[in-house]
């Protein structure tokens, strides 16, 4: 098969060809699709062009060693992505020791009535990217998977390694920490 078949075959096409066949020609077609997407998405969180790169290299390793897992319940992109948050936000951890729940206790928020959510009309988007620097890691990955990637919440909380229920509980603290942080920085009292 040659390059311009292996792009006209959809990522399933793909998979399915790597496993009966496991050549790495196939592989390196998903590669080929997917770098520049996850190198952004690595980059995002560490802000770093060199780390992004190393990071992004141990995502496709590790997407490779764990391919035989891929049960197809998602897209090939969703696994992919959840498996390049999961990267980011384990990088980010050890780095920073940014443990989640220690962070959230010591960034609490004023109780906020949930009305909050539906009082920002006009989100401007760079004022939003500020905002998204502000916040944990874990925080924005919920937000980016759930609104960017459309993952379900089944497929957030195995990204995460948490039940559906804490990732339902932190999007919904990751949203109205976003909305009034940018209530609080960007619009007049």
């Amino acid at each position: 098969m040659n390059a311009v078949d292996l792009i006209s075959l959809k990522d399933d096409e793909i998979i399915r060809n790597i496993k009966i066949d496991g050549l790495s020609k196939y592989f390196e077609a998903l590669y080929n699709r997917y770098y520049s997407k996850v190198l952004d998405k690595c980059y995002s969180f560490v802000k770093n062009r060199s780390i992004a790169e190393e990071l992004t290299e141990d995502i496709f390793s590790k997407t490779f060693e764990k391919l035989d897992s891929f049960k197809q319940k998602s897209s090939f992109s969703s696994w992919l992505y959840s498996i390049t948050y999961n990267h980011c936000i384990d990088y980010l951890r050890e780095k920073k020791k940014l443990h989640y729940p220690n962070w959230n206790r010591e960034n609490e928020m004023p109780e906020i009535i949930d009305e909050t959510e539906e009082s920002i009309e006009d989100i401007n988007y760079e004022n939003l990217l500020i905002i998204l620097e502000l916040i944990h890691p874990e925080e924005k990955a919920l937000l980016l998977m759930k609104y960017m990637d459309d993952l379900s919440i089944k497929q957030i909380s195995d990204a995460l390694r948490i039940s559906e229920d804490a990732a339902k509980m932190r999007l919904k603290r990751a949203r109205t920490r976003v909305i009034y942080l940018y209530a609080e920085k960007f619009l007049p009292n």
